[in-house]
């Protein structure tokens, strides 16, 4: 097989306006089902630094896209990025990331980066098997990681068929998503699992804007996980002008999973959101105490605090509003070792809309298993398809402002 690893065209210019790069990488197609992986990895070397890279052609990629390194480099995706299908392959070859054994098929790394031109990532992931959060022998690659990295933006994208989480955000800063169009449904009986929209780890000043979302979980998820040690967070994260469709919400966590970590997450803003036809809404998730130091189901410490969920529109959602303490928590343990990640400084505005039902008339659901402070929801007007709104809250504090219409039950 006829491998061309400097199969693209470099072109120079002489940078005469501000901005200009100094060279041009445009990476070719080999065809007859080769690997276009190995000439889009040696262009990026080519084009590491003060580069613009051209991906306008289709390319089959049948290895790990490791490109790192860059400065001051922009990346047209004019063209598709599709992956080979055989996760069973790709399980073992892709690129280990630490949280929830997640892996990547691209690991994008850098300073200064311009990922756009209205190209297409298909990930190719219509495929069964456990997700990549429960095994190292067949993980379900992300898409695309922003990892290690600073100042990016990547913009004017349409993600397909990802097998896992579509983005992660992975121990990075100052990184921007906008116009982002991510489709991850499944066309069989077999239903798409873990196909959040982006999930962030260990990052500040995330922000996610102007996109769509249609898939089988989270349309955004912020997740967060440390040693005692070393206690980074994910702070700073603003999403705003967002569609999402058949989701399980925007959320914050899950966090406190891990005995002897802890977990932060702050400054958290989401905006003018659309959620359609969801299991959740605005949601906000933190595991319960264990008793056992090596646990893996809860224990962790840590806060969540200052998150506003403002502007936003929700029809045909199990849960508009839900707040929950004791995350996949035995409710007997969670009584007897509530939760050593506290909420507070959470703010509920103008949340609208209806709920499916599936709850009854409960369209807010807030339990804490121990008193989450300054908890507020102000002009929340929520319906169920038939009787009155029913808002349950425990061992929330501020619980009157948690009241706007239809019945409030304190437990």
């Amino acid at each position: 097989m006829r491998i061309l690893l400097l199969d693209f065209v470099v072109l120079f210019a002489s940078a005469l306006a501000r901005g200009t790069k100094s060279k041009i990488c445009t990476v070719q197609h080999l065809g007859g089902m080769q690997d276009d992986g190995p000439n889009i990895r040696a262009a990026f070397q080519e084009c590491s630094h003060n580069a613009k890279i051209v991906l306008d052609k289709y390319y089959r990629v049948d290895s790990l896209l490791l490109t790192t390194n860059l400065k001051d480099v922009d990346i047209e995706l004019s063209g598709t990025v599709q992956y080979t299908p055989d996760i069973a392959k790709w399980s073992p070859e892709s690129l280990f990331l630490t949280y929830q054994n997640a892996t990547t098929y691209w690991f994008l790394s850098g300073t200064n980066l311009h990922v756009y031109g209205g190209g297409t990532i298909d990930a190719n992931g219509q495929n069964t098997g456990t997700a990549g959060g429960s095994s190292t022998t067949f993980a379900r690659p992300v898409p695309l990681t922003i990892g290690n990295s600073s100042n990016v933006v990547v913009e004017n994208i349409n993600q397909i068929s990802s097998p896992f989480w579509n983005n992660f955000v992975y121990q990075s800063t100052n990184v921007t998503y906008k116009n982002i169009n991510i489709t991850s449904i499944s066309y069989s009986s077999n239903p798409a699992a873990n196909s959040d929209g982006w999930d962030i780890y260990r990052s500040s000043f995330v922000t996610i804007t102007d996109s769509v979302v249609n898939n089988d979980d989270d349309c955004v998820l912020h997740i967060v996980t440390s040693s005692p040690a070393f206690k980074p967070n994910s702070t700073n994260i603003f999403v705003s002008n967002m569609f999402c469709n058949g989701s399980h919400g925007i959320s914050v966590g899950s966090l406190g999973q891990y005995a002897g970590e802890t977990d932060i997450v702050a400054n958290v803003t989401v905006r003018n959101i659309t959620m359609l036809h969801a299991q959740n809404g605005a949601r906000i998730k933190v595991f319960g105490g264990n008793p056992s130091p090596n646990s893996t189901e809860g224990g962790g410490t840590g806060f969540v605090r200052n998150v506003t969920y403002q502007d936003f529109t929700v029809g045909d959602v199990d849960n508009p509003i839900t707040l929950n303490q004791c995350y996949e928590t035995d409710a007997t343990i969670c009584a007897e070792f509530p939760s050593n990640l506290t909420i507070s400084d959470v703010h509920f505005i103008n949340v609208t809309g209806t709920s499916s039902g599936a709850n009854g008339d409960i369209v807010v659901d807030m339990e804490c298993s121990t008193e989450c402070q300054d908890i507020t929801a102000t002009g929340t007007h929520i319906s169920p398809p038939n009787g009155t709104a029913e808002y349950v809250c425990k061992n929330i504090a501020s619980t009157a402002e948690v009241r706007e219409s239809g019945h409030h039950s304190e437990q």
